[in-house]
This record gives structure tokens, sequence and C-alpha cells, in this order.
């Protein structure tokens, strides 16, 4: 059994798709990050660094995982599963994943918060995180033109690089010209397991759909907590 420490943000829904893929029993644990319980002592034992998610392998001697990428890595290698464990195969799982940890995940999380929370806008900032945001979908657009997916068969690298793209509405962005994109994350929004990774833990909102009511309320209470120093800007 699995303990999953989560939230409604693209960072924990790579975890419980992921988990949903591989079918392994897990326990949800959702955290508030607007009541910080990220940073609550308990959840600092298990994760230093205070941001979701986490998980606790209590199958391995309550072994904890942090950092989203690493747990994808955990649950792949311990099931054998969306990654090859040949060298170059698992070479091009890890370097579409860390394109995802490095360029993608930072980039759009700086595009969100600037966009979409910040108390003042900043035309050339903004302009900033989502040109590059733009630059890496059409990076990924140009791969996808001659893959199906990103490194050989469907990887934890599909994962991680989805549960970002798919909130790209979020960001203020438009894919309208990145057919390849756009067939990649209809590929993968029909997997039943991406489906219901998306909605764990539930949530009144959906990133992919930013211009609801709720979306709006969940806007104002994330621009108080960038107001007040306690954004988690690589998680909305």
């Amino acid at each position: 059994m699995i303990d999953l420490y989560t939230a409604a943000t693209p960072n924990g829904h790579k975890v419980s798709i992921a988990l949903e893929e591989l079918a392994l029993p897990y326990t949800v644990h959702a955290l508030s990050l607007s009541a910080r319980d990220q940073k609550e002592p308990w959840f600092l034992a298990i994760n230093p660094n205070g941001r979701i998610p986490a998980i606790i392998d209590r199958a391995e001697d309550d072994f904890a995982v942090f950092e989203s990428g690493a747990i994808l890595i955990y649950l792949a290698e311990k099931t054998g599963r969306l990654m090859p464990s040949d060298l170059k195969g698992r070479s091009r799982v890890l370097q579409w994943l860390m394109f995802q940890m490095g360029g993608v995940g930072p980039m759009m999380g700086q595009a969100n918060v600037f966009f979409r929370y910040f108390p003042e806008k900043l035309p050339s900032v903004i302009d900033r995180y989502q040109g590059e945001s733009m630059r890496l979908f059409r990076v990924l657009d140009g791969h996808l033109k001659d893959h199906e997916f990103l490194a050989g068969d469907y990887s934890i690298a599909d994962i991680a690089n989805w549960a970002w793209v798919r909130t790209y509405p979020w960001s203020g962005l438009n894919i309208d010209e990145l057919p390849h994109l756009k067939r990649w994350l209809d590929v993968i929004d029909a997997r039943p397991a991406a489906r219901r990774g998306v909605v764990i833990p539930p949530s009144d909102i959906d990133l992919a759909k930013p211009d609801d009511d709720k979306a709006r309320a969940f806007v104002a209470g994330a621009q108080k907590m960038v107001e007040t120093g306690g954004s988690n800007k690589g998680g909305v």
C-alpha cells in the first residue's frame, strides 16, 4: 500500500495518474495548500521541501519519496513498467521527463503566477514566461510529428508532460497551431487511468477550464496566497 500526499495540481496529478496506470493500491491524503498543510512539521518529516506530492511506500519499510519526477521513476522501477529497462530506452524516457521537470513545469508555473495570480500585471514578465512555455510546446510538437509518444511506448515522460501541458488555458496559452501536440493530448486524455488520475484528489475546478465561476473563485484565493508569500508556484 502506498500513501499519496497530494493536491489537485499538475505535479500532484502526475503521481495519481501513474498510480492509476500501474493499478497500485494507494490511499489519498489531500493537503490544503491554502491552509499550508504542506508546511506542517509532520509533512516536512516526509518532504523537507514542503511541497506536494510525496509518497510513503508502506510495503518498503515506510520508505518516503518526494519530488514528483523522483516518485515517477521510483514507481516505474518498482513495477518494471512505464519505463524501459535497457540503457538507451531508459535514457530517452528520462530525457523527456527532465524536459518537463526543468522546463515545462517551471515555465508554465511562472506563467500561471504572473498571468493568473500576481496582483500587478507585468506584461514583459507575462510575455517572457508564456513565450518560453510556447517555445517548449513547439519542441514537443516537432518531436511528436514523427512519434506517437515522447520516448517509444507510453511512459512516465508522457504522464509528466501531459499533466502540465493539458492545463495550457490556465497559463493563457493557445495551441491551435500545434496539431501534433493536440493529437498527443487527445490520445492520453482518452486513457481511462489518465482521466481518473486528474480528478484525484477531487477538486471544484479543472485547470484546463479556467473561465467558470469556481475557477475565478480559486484564482481569488490563490492571489491572496501570492500576496502573503505562500504560493506553491511550481504546482498550480
